[in-house]
């Protein structure tokens, strides 16, 4: 034992990624390089494949030429195995970058007490240095450590095998299988490997609802975050691919075009139709015409001339055409150009993931802008809900980053159909949510289309009553009386008595209108008349005063003449009596002086 007593500045750990998609996104950057990694789990969980999968990818992209010890199958097992993969091993073999090693050995090797695996690496040595290898997968080594049958002697040849992977510089994968009942505390034939290794990653298989899963998880890592979680992969042509739900992938590219959902009513419901790039869920139970909006959709999609791809689990695509043609939704033109794609899977035959890989497949190799999944919610068929809601994420994802407008279907799982609950549970991810609905009443049963979300959109809450036709779908006003929502026969048999109330009223109001109009006539010959007679009546009260005034002035002028008259006749008669006066004055001066200076009568 000695004291590390000079310092040393920490290093960043190195890592070498393994080139397998959504595994390094897990792990972080991939496995510990110069470092021992061990992958656990039962028979068929995938553990040689990875392993195989990392060497090969390593080899191919990264210019790390490997080497692969098989302790359990041979070297032409191994090869025929993995023949079924797009991996070229031959050619990999050809070129000097990958070699197979047979590692294994017989039980009377392993029972003499000196058995030790120094032998077998002084000769990997000189393989190494040959072709430069930087990486080195021991695949079934627990077989070898089973044979030991001396736990002390498993763990020395462990240390073995760490201190020569160190000295040569090589980065290690150990693969051992555990009980598939025991996964959550695998047993092992030697323990003391968990604890030896730097990375331990758990395979586990299991089938639920009679498909089966494969999940992952990684145990440990020194030195290194990672994610703690437990996460689907698949096997398919090209080997391993893991859910790794876009860990890394939250700044998508956003747009403001908008692109024409197919219905011009809904179009305008929602201001403009759908956003470029958005997530379109349609929710309903069966038969509410979700398959109908997608179609539209699709259509909108190619007299744009944009490419899509149309996924339709568990119905063929040319019923969906025949069907949808009925509403003058015609897509069977645009498959024979080439710029409509339908492909039909099977929900319940492959897993939930198994169907991503091949709906990532087409979507790379087609290119579409836009892209239908009817429905997304079979995905739940493929191994229960939650492997489904992840798909369905991942997905929406994909398709996210790419800038693909995406639209797709959901069964309605409650009973009521007023309910709007979607069975993969996606709405609360997707920008745009539409729910259909029906609506009985009257012996008859009606379609009914809402908006209950669309992000970024100031959309209309109404209810429109969804009408479909020879002509194709209409978004009709649903009429509303008395509180009660009246869609087909009652709103048209309520819209024929409202036309018939309205004619009436309007007969009503034309009788009272004419009506009014005779007593207005009336009443204005009557104030005719009225204005006429006072008039006639004026002109008599004129004609009466001027007659009157006439006679007033005849009648003054004549009292003038008799003043005149009686003036003339007081001034005569006063001049006749001054006259006499003057005679009798004149008679008296006969009279002495005295008498005649008297006044007479009449002039004290």
């Amino acid at each position: 034992m000695s004291e590390c007593t000079e310092p040393h500045p920490a290093k960043e750990l190195v890592k070498v990624p393994t080139g397998i998609p959504g595994f390094d996104e897990v792990a972080d950057g991939g496995l510990p390089s110069g470092r021992i990694s061990l992958v656990l789990g039962g028979p068929g969980t995938g553990k040689s494949v990875l392993a195989l999968q990392t060497l090969a990818n390593g080899a191919r992209d990264a210019e790390e030429p490997g080497l692969f010890l098989a302790f359990e199958e041979s070297c032409a097992e191994i090869r025929t195995n993995a023949a079924s993969f797009a991996w070229d091993l031959a050619g990999l073999e050809r070129d000097g970058k990958l070699v197979f090693v047979d590692a294994q050995f017989s039980p009377e090797m392993t029972r003499a007490g000196t058995f030790t695996l120094e032998g077998m690496l002084t000769t990997l040595e000189a393989k190494v240095r040959e072709m430069g290898a930087k990486r080195v997968v021991f695949d079934s080594l627990d077989v070898l450590l089973e044979m030991l049958h001396d736990p002390e002697l498993g763990r020395q040849e462990l240390r073995r095998i760490r201190d020569w992977l160190r000295e040569q510089g090589l980065t290690g994968i150990l693969t051992s299988r555990i009980e598939a009942v025991e996964q959550e505390k695998p047993p092992i034939t030697n323990p003391f490997i968990l604890f030896l290794a730097d990375f331990v990653l758990l395979l586990h298989y299991r089938v639920t609802d009679r498909v089966a899963l494969r999940e992952l998880r990684i145990l440990k890592y020194r030195g290194s975050a990672f994610e703690q979680n437990e996460f689907p992969f698949t096997i398919g042509p090209e080997g391993i691919e893991v859910g790794s739900f876009g860990l890394r992938r939250l700044d998508y590219p956003v747009s403001n075009e908008r692109v024409s959902s197919g219905i011009p009513r809904l179009d305008t419901m929602l201001n403009g139709g759908y956003f470029r790039g958005s997530s379109i869920l349609i929710t309903g139970a069966p038969g509410t015409a979700k398959t109908t909006l997608s179609g539209a959709f699709a259509q909108a999609a190619c007299r744009r001339k944009e490419r899509t791809l149309y996924i339709a689990f568990d119905e063929s695509p040319n019923e969906i055409v025949r069907n949808i043609a009925s509403v003058n939704i015609r897509l069977a033109p645009y498959m024979e150009t080439g710029l409509l794609q339908m492909h039909a899977l099977q929900g319940g035959a492959r897993s939930a993931e198994e169907h991503l890989i091949r709906i990532k497949a087409l979507i790379e190799g087609y290119e579409p802008r836009c892209i239908v999944v009817d429905p997304m919610s079979a995905l739940a068929h493929g191994g229960g809900r939650l492997p489904g809601l992840a798909v369905a994420q991942r997905l929406l994802s994909l398709a996210k980053s790419r800038g693909i407008t995406l639209l797709g279907t959901s069964l309605m799982e409650a009973v009521d159909p007023t309910i709007e609950a979607a069975k993969i549970r996606v709405s609360t991810i997707a920008d745009t949510w539409i729910h259909l609905t029906y609506v009985a009443s009257g012996g008859e049963r009606n379609r009914a289309l809402t908006i209950v979300k669309a992000r970024g959109i100031g959309h209309s809450n109404q209810v429109r009553e969804m009408v479909l036709s020879n002509e194709g779908v209409n978004l009709s006003d649903v009429y509303v009386a008395q509180g009660q929502v009246l869609m087909g026969a009652l709103r048209t048999e309520r819209e024929a008595q409202e036309k018939m109330e309205q004619a009436r009223v309007r007969t009503e109001t034309a009788r009272k209108r004419r009506e009014l109009e005779a007593a207005e006539a009336e009443a204005a010959a009557r104030l005719q008349a009225l204005e006429c007679e006072a008039e006639i009546r004026r002109k008599e009260t004129q004609r009466q005063l001027e007659v009157e005034r006439a006679s007033l002035q005849r009648e003054l002028e004549a009292r003038r003449i008799e003043l005149e008259r009686l003036e003339q006749e007081q001034q005569l008669r006063e001049s006749i009596t001054a006259e006499r006066r003057g005679m009798v004055r004149t008679m008296r001066r006969a009279d002495t002086d005295e008498e005649s200076t008297r006044p007479g009568p009449g002039e004290e």
